[in-house]
């Protein structure tokens, strides 16, 4: 270290420092190279060994302040939480574990609303001769399969909710991995609020955990709306007219993103059995 190191102010405690991490809090200082996907992958390594008490913490920033958490991972703010990728881990695990409502899982019932229907009632029928077996005996198989490759494919819905990202804010100076910490985080939320506390709560009305396909459509529509709106304000800066149209243009895409994650997960489930 020498004088002429430039000087830092740590964005966790504000404290005053030269070099790379905070002699206050230990929070280290951001450069490009901190949002590859190496760095990413090393937080999922992470959260496979330690997981604490900012679990709580990280989870109840994201459903109170949507966006702050990508917000803070984006400009070097990472010592006091877990970063999205790490949280998105915890609660995927959760997701895999137990039995959730049918947001990411979709089963052959739920496939054949799809707006392609049509093409999929064909291959179905053709898999059906060849597996030498009737529809009610397909239909079990699918959804145990489906079921456990859902469960793994989540994060494919992530990459390609990002994407539009990536052409609405095209003028906020972001890298793609800030984007993909936006739709990661966006992710968290889904899981947590849509799938599972939703699961919860048709299990304690009686529900069994089912809701039908209009009325998930429209709580999906309803609970993104305020994720968006809130998260697009903090982490994109937006607002006013921009902000209402871009929420709403990101809420149409993120069903889109739901629809061709579920076209994935049929015909990786098709081709699979």
């Amino acid at each position: 270290m020498t004088q002429n190191d430039p000087k830092h102010t740590c964005k966790s405690c504000h404290y005053e420092f030269t070099g790379t991490f905070c002699n206050q809090c230990g929070e280290k200082v951001l450069t490009p190279s901190d949002k590859s996907f190496k760095i990413i992958f090393n937080n999922i390594m992470l959260a496979v060994t330690f997981v604490d008490s900012r679990f709580i913490k990280t989870l109840w920033m994201v459903i109170k302040s949507p966006g702050a958490l990508s917000r803070d991972f984006s400009n070097g703010k990472r010592v006091n939480r877990l970063s999205p990728t790490a949280l998105f881990f915890v609660l995927n695990l959760i997701y895999f574990f137990f039995p959730v409502i049918q947001l990411f899982n979709a089963s052959l019932n739920t496939q054949l609303m799809s707006p392609l229907r049509g093409f999929y009632s064909e291959l179905i029928a053709h898999k059906v001769v060849n597996m030498g077996i009737d529809l009610n005996s397909f239909t079990l198989l699918y959804n145990l399969k489906t079921t456990g490759l859902a469960k793994l494919l989540v994060m494919v819905f992530v990459v390609v909710s990002s994407l539009p990202l990536n052409f609405l804010y095209w003028k906020k100076n972001k890298y793609f991995m800030d984007h993909v910490t936006y739709a990661v985080e966006l992710a968290c939320f889904n899981l947590f609020i849509n799938a599972i506390i939703l699961t919860l709560i048709m299990r304690l009305v009686g529900g069994g955990g089912y809701v039908d396909e209009t009325a998930l459509t429209l709580i999906f529509i309803v609970t993104n709306l305020y994720f968006v709106l809130r998260s697009s304000h903090t982490f994109y800066h937006e607002k006013g007219w921009r902000l209402i149209l871009k929420s709403i243009t990101l809420i149409l895409s993120l069903k889109v993103a739901l629809e061709v994650y579920r076209a994935i997960l049929f015909f990786l489930t098709i081709f699979s059995l």
